[in-house]
């Protein structure tokens, strides 16, 4: 168990070190967070499934110029030959937001696809860039300014600015930003996956600790929303550790006083009602 924990450590401590580093390796923070949620994943693993992806992208035709040629050529490597793609049963599971198990499986959600695309093509040349849509991420190509997108859940669909409009109000209700075709940052993709965890394990309650470790990863990105504390402050509570939780909602108390009194009295309530459960 010491090792299992000291290895746990040493894993958290080179995410935290790759979130801030000048360029963070999008696909290796992605298999970090894949270790906290399959321990057989050792860093022999995360090299093979980096490895993996350096195969993929050795596939793909040189000399493409343009990005419809980028587009299509990725659509006919990953989404015709290898297979990837997505479907609803994608979303009930766990392994869909787990890199090396995407690798292997060749299915996972849009963001994971989206990510095996953008290392794929990353590592063949390609001006490759995430896009974050609300509720569903895509992939785009070339100058973002005349980008060509693709959908790679849909095994590399192309699609138009309005196909995306469309995609996203009839998914979610919001109103089109066309902001919401700018490429997004690496950081923002990884908290993106975690918040995705999180929503999988919120709808589980005995899935507890998985909520836990995907805060707790989210904590170590340099940027991240302050109410993750009081979050983990309410999972340590429903996993037991009643102490642990009290203190860190006081602590997240502390914080949001000055700007927010009414939440900070409610946090330290619910700090109380913790500590209650112990007698």
């Amino acid at each position: 168990m010491a090792q299992e924990s000291d290895d746990r450590e040493e894993l958290r401590r080179r995410f935290a070190e790759e979130a801030r580093a000048e360029r963070p390796d999008l696909a290796l923070l992605c298999l970090l967070v894949a270790a906290e949620a399959d321990p057989a994943l050792d860093m022999r693993g995360i090299d093979e499934a980096q490895i993996e992806l350096d195969r993929l992208a050795g596939l793909l035709p040189y000399g493409l110029r343009g990005g419809h040629a980028w587009a299509s050529a990725l659509a006919e490597l990953l989404g015709e030959r290898c297979g990837f793609e997505g479907s609803t049963a994608d979303y009930r599971r766990l392994e869909s937001s787990l890199l090396h198990e995407v690798l292997r499986r060749r299915r996972g959600l849009p963001i994971l696809l989206s990510v095996v695309w953008i290392e794929v093509a990353r590592r063949a040349g390609a001006p490759v860039f995430g896009v974050a849509l609300p509720g569903h991420f895509v992939v785009g190509f070339g100058d973002p300014d005349e980008r060509v997108l693709a959908d790679p859940f849909a095994g590399g669909r192309p699609l138009t600015d309005q196909d995306a409009e469309l995609m996203v109000t009839s998914a979610t209700g919001e109103r089109w930003e066309p902001s919401s075709l700018e490429p997004a940052r690496p950081l923002e993709t990884v908290l993106r996956i975690l918040n995705n965890i999180r929503a999988w394990a919120a709808a589980r309650p005995e899935q507890t600790a998985v909520a836990l470790w995907a805060v707790d990863l989210s904590l170590l990105l340099p940027s991240h929303p302050a109410t993750l504390r009081y979050e983990r402050a309410q999972l340590l509570v429903r996993a037991g550790e009643f102490l642990r939780g009290a203190a860190e909602m006081e602590e997240y108390a502390r914080v949001v006083e000055d700007v927010e009194p009414a939440v900070a009295e409610a946090v330290r309530h619910s700090a109380r009602a913790a500590r209650a459960l112990l007698n």
